[in-house]
């Protein structure tokens, strides 16, 4: 019965070994360490029916070198390495275990990778300049955590894949472009292109993440790029020399436009003085001129003297001749 019962315990000891630490903590699980643009990092899942309260310690190591401690109690399923004096050419190996209070669980290694050769090359920035029928394709590098990526990859090249919008199945290649500048020339005129490009080296044998595809259309005419170039810098020097000018000589502007000086006062003073010109007074002091007349009689020939009666009816000759009672007013 005793045997039976050791044995029965050494069975259970033996499937619940990995999972059972120095307090009974479960491990880790999905232990892996990756690295992504030359960094590195270890991360991993909860164990399975975790406590609330469980903290994690992760270390690293290098195939010549003992491990080293890379995060301590942290509650996060990830530590980053890439801090900690990483080659990057160095080959690596990271662990981690669980803790809940004084107790802890097993170390769970990790796989072990050589991060110049291992690591996933970010996706490079494109941007497309069109000229008539040909587009000039720029590529930018991406950026390494570390280093950059001609330091790391002395002889990287490009892939340029490129196509008529809606036409993908039709794409073409350019491959082995030292170059981070090609000019695609054997486009049609009048005609929208998507170009996308990837990154491939030699020591690593997995090419980058392929860029966002940009697109861009032809013309029909070509343009001297320098020209839009020499426009620019022409007035961005403009637009500079007024701004130091108006620096500079702020003092002097301000004056100009508003003068702090007053007119003086002998100016005032004839600004709104009357006038003073001879025919002006002469106008305004005239009085109407004096009208000078004489009284009218009408006599017939009997001597009768009518007023107001219309020389057709009287069938008269007449005269004005002076009155008696004529005289001047």
């Amino acid at each position: 019965m005793a045997a039976a019962v050791c044995a029965f315990i050494l069975t259970l000891s033996a499937l619940c070994g990995p999972r059972v630490g120095t307090g009974a903590v479960s491990t880790p699980t999905n232990v892996s360490l990756k690295s992504s643009n030359m960094d590195l990092v270890l991360s991993w899942d909860s164990p399975e029916g975790a406590s609330s309260g469980l903290l994690y310690t992760a270390e690293y190591n290098t195939s010549v070198t003992s491990y080293k401690v890379g995060c301590v109690n942290i509650s996060q399923l990830e530590c980053d390495f890439t801090n900690l004096s990483i080659s990057m050419y160095g080959k690596y190996t990271g662990r981690v275990r669980a803790q809940l209070g004084a107790e802890s669980s097993n170390w769970v290694e990790s796989n072990q990778i050589t991060v110049d050769k291992d690591t996933i090359i970010g996706s490079p920035t494109v941007t497309l300049f069109s000229n008539g029928a040909t587009i000039e394709v720029t590529i930018v590098d991406p950026v390494f955590k570390t280093s950059s990526l001609r330091d790391v990859y002395s002889l990287p090249t490009y892939n340029i894949t490129y196509w008529k919008y809606d036409q993908i199945k039709k794409a073409r290649s350019l491959s082995n472009i030292h170059q981070n500048r090609m000019v695609l020339n054997d486009l049609e005129h009048w005609t929208k292109y998507c170009v996308q490009v990837q990154i491939n080296t030699k020591r690593n044998p997995n090419p980058s993440k392929p860029s966002k595809r940009v697109c861009a259309s032809t013309t029909n005419e070509s343009g001297a790029p320098w020209v839009a170039a020499v426009v620019t810098f022409v007035i961005m020097a403009v637009a500079v020399a007024l701004v130091v000018t108006a620096v500079v000589y702020r003092k002097s502007i301000s004056h100009f436009l508003c003068p702090k000086d007053s007119l003086p006062q002998h100016f005032k003073e004839y600004l709104l003085a009357p006038p003073i010109s001879p025919v002006y007074l002469a106008m305004q002091n005239s009085h109407p001129p004096e009208e000078i007349y004489h009284p009218v009689s009408i006599i017939s020939d009997n001597g009768t003297v009518e007023e107001g009666s219309p020389l057709e009816a009287t069938g008269t000759s007449c005269s004005k001749q002076p009155d008696s009672t004529i005289g001047k007013r």
